[in-house]
C-alpha cells in the first residue's frame, strides 16, 4: 500500500501546485515535448499512414518509456516513498492545466464584460482553433464554454485517470498522446493520413476521462438531470467520440445551448446543438463553466486516488 500511498500524496500535491502556480512558466515539459515531436515529423513525414504510425510510436512511444526510466530511477536511488511522491507530483504538476485553462478562459470573459471584443478574439486562440474574426461576443462566449468543457477531460481529468492506472508512465504518455493529437491529428490535407494514428489513439486514451468527466460535471453540476438527459440525448451526435458525451454533460449541467455552426481554418462546420432544450451560451456563463470545471477537477482526483487504492488492495 505504501507505493499507491505516495502516488496518492503525489498526485494531490501536483494537482494544488497546478492550482496554486498554474504551469511551469519557464522550460515547460509539454512545450519541450511539442518541440521534439515537431522535429520527429518533419524527420519523417510522409503522406502515409504507416509513416504517422511511427511518429505517434517514436513520440509517445519516447514520453511513457522516460516516465518508466524515471520512475524506476528514483525508486533504485531513493526507495523510501517521500521521492515517488515527489516525482509524481512533479509529473502531475507537468501534464495537469486546469489553471491555465481557467485564467485563459476568465481572460476572455473578462474582456468580453468591458465590451472589448478585439481583446477577446485576439486572446481566443490560447484556448481553441476557431476563427476569431468571424466571431461575435454571444459566439466568443459559446466558444469559451466548450472549450472549458473539453479541457476538462483533455488537460486535466483524463490525465489523472492513466496516471492511477499506471503511475508516472501513464500521465507523461496521456499527455504526449493528447499533445500529438493537437499538433498532427486534424484533418488538413498534410496532415489527414499522416496524423490518423495520433487522432485514431487520442479517441482510445481519451475515452475514460471523458466519460468520468461527464459523469462528475452531472454531479457537481447546477442541473444533474439535465445534464444527464443532455448526454444521452446528444452525445453521440457530436462528431468526437469524446467531445461529444464532455460537451453535452456541461451544457445540460448549467443549463445552456452548445454546437451550432463554427469556423476552424477558414472551414465552416455545421456541428449538432447538444441541451436544445436550454438558453443561449452568456458571458457570465464563462465563470460558471470555469467554477464546475474546477470542481470536477477535485472530484476527478478523489475518484481516480480512491480507484487506484481500492484497485491495488483488492488485486493483493
Amino acid at each position: 500500500m505504501g507505493a499507491d500511498r505516495s502516488y496518492a500524496y503525489g498526485a494531490a500535491a501536483g494537482l494544488l501546485g497546478d492550482l496554486l502556480l498554474g504551469d511551469p512558466q519557464r522550460m515547460h515539459p509539454v512545450a519541450a515535448f511539442g518541440r521534439a515531436a515537431g522535429r520527429v515529423e518533419r524527420a519523417l513525414w510522409h503522406d502515409h499512414r504507416g509513416w504517422g504510425t511511427l511518429h505517434t510510436l517514436v513520440c509517445a512511444g519516447g514520453a511513457t518509456a522516460l516516465g518508466v526510466v524515471a520512475a524506476r530511477a528514483v525508486r533504485a536511488v531513493c526507495p523510501g516513498p517521500a521521492a515517488s511522491a515527489a516525482l509524481t507530483a512533479a509529473a502531475t504538476w507537468a501534464v495537469v492545466g486546469g489553471t491555465s485553462l481557467a485564467r485563459e478562459a476568465s481572460a476572455v470573459g473578462r474582456a468580453l464584460e468591458r465590451g472589448d471584443l478585439a481583446a477577446a478574439r485576439a486572446r481566443l486562440p490560447h484556448l481553441c482553433g476557431r476563427d476569431p474574426e468571424v466571431l461575435d461576443a454571444d459566439a466568443i462566449a459559446r466558444a469559451v464554454v466548450e472549450s472549458v468543457a473539453e479541457n476538462t477531460s483533455d488537460a486535466v481529468v483524463g490525465a489523472l485517470v492513466w496516471g492511477a492506472v499506471a503511475g508516472v508512465p501513464g500521465l507523461l504518455g496521456f499527455r504526449a498522446v493528447n499533445t500529438l493529437d493537437a499538433m498532427v491529428g486534424h484533418r488538413s490535407p498534410r496532415l489527414r493520413r499522416f496524423g490518423w494514428a495520433s487522432a485514431r489513439l487520442d479517441d482510445v486514451a481519451g475515452w475514460p476521462g471523458a466519460r468520468l468527466t461527464a459523469v462528475l460535471a452531472a454531479l457537481a453540476g447546477d442541473d444533474p438531470r439535465g445534464a444527464v438527459r443532455a448526454w444521452r440525448a446528444d452525445a453521440h451526435r457530436h462528431p468526437s467520440p469524446n467531445a461529444g458525451p464532455v460537451e453535452a454533460s456541461f451544457a445540460g449541467a448549467l443549463g445552456v445551448r452548445l454546437g451550432g455552426t463554427l469556423s476552424y481554418g477558414g472551414r465552416v462546420e455545421h456541428r449538432p446543438v447538444l441541451n436544445g432544450t436550454g438558453r443561449p451560451v452568456e458571458v457570465a456563463d464563462i465563470g460558471r463553466a470555469v467554477r464546475l470545471s474546477r470542481r470536477v477537477g477535485l472530484l476527478a482526483l478523489g475518484v481516480t486516488v480512491a480507484g487506484r487504492l481500492i484497485g491495488r488492495g483488492r488485486g493483493r
